[in-house]
């Protein structure tokens, strides 16, 4: 009597598309969430740089070690718009993303650039001009005063005072002398007075005379003055110029 072969089974079609598609769901899921958790873990890492320009060393030191970033000082060089030991750029920019445990260089200001004033009093105020000029500096304000002891357009004392270390293109303030302060005297009236003690007593009195004209003028004989510059009562000095016409 031969034997009955067991029936077979025959698994339903939907559960065996279940069980072998389940498994590749299972690991897509799974790298997507080891991707995501990559990414995550990265983003954590990475931090945003503050801008430092203007801060103190000892400022940016401290924001920057929060982040867990170092601060290196690359170079320092002379600037008159940031204060000394004050940072004037930095690299990477400020809002840049790094790794933490990356160092931030910077360049710290030494601040302007001092110079010594140079000695000005009794030079000329030109020569002085182009000293400062010269030296970086600049010419500020410009006095004047009458002195007898220096001559005129001589500077008489200066601010800051010579040797004194100033920031560069700082202003010098110069005062100046119009020599010494001169006289003012009423012209008198030389018409019709003989030339020669006319000449002699302006002369004593160290007026100029500096042109003599000649012309006839009837009724006058030779050398009578007729004409004068300045007129009679103009207020005049020593140094004005005086002219006469003379008869001849």
């Amino acid at each position: 009597m031969a034997k009955e072969r067991p029936d077979t089974i025959v698994m339903p079609k939907k559960i065996l598309i279940e069980r072998a598609v389940y498994p590749l769901v299972y690991l897509v899921l799974f790298f997507l969430a080891a991707d995501l958790a990559a990414q995550f873990i990265l983003s954590a890492e990475l931090i945003t740089l503050p801008d430092l320009k203007g801060k103190s060393l000892e400022a940016a030191r401290a924001e920057l070690t929060q982040k867990r970033t170092a601060l290196i000082v690359l170079d320092r060089q002379f600037d008159t718009r940031i204060e000394r030991d004050r940072i004037i750029s930095q690299e990477p920019g400020a809002g840049s993303r790094i790794k933490a445990n990356r160092a931030v260089s910077v360049i710290v200001s030494e601040g302007s650039e001092n110079l010594a004033v140079p000695a000005l009093v009794g030079r000329s105020l030109e020569w002085a001009g182009q000293t400062l000029k010269i030296a970086g500096l600049r010419k500020g304000r410009v006095s004047q005063i009458h002195t007898p002891q220096y001559a005129a357009g001589r500077v008489i004392a200066q601010s800051p005072p010579a040797e004194q270390v100033v920031a560069k293109t700082a202003a010098v303030d110069l005062l100046v002398s119009q020599g010494a302060r001169e006289g003012r005297y009423i012209m008198p009236d030389l018409i019709e007075k003989s030339l020669a003690p006319v000449l002699q007593r302006l002369k004593e009195l160290q007026f100029q005379v500096t042109e003599i004209h000649y012309s006839y003028y009837p009724g006058l004989g030779p050398g009578i003055i007729i004409k004068q510059s300045p007129v009679p009562g103009y207020r005049i000095q020593k140094r004005n110029q005086i002219t006469l016409e003379v008869s001849k």
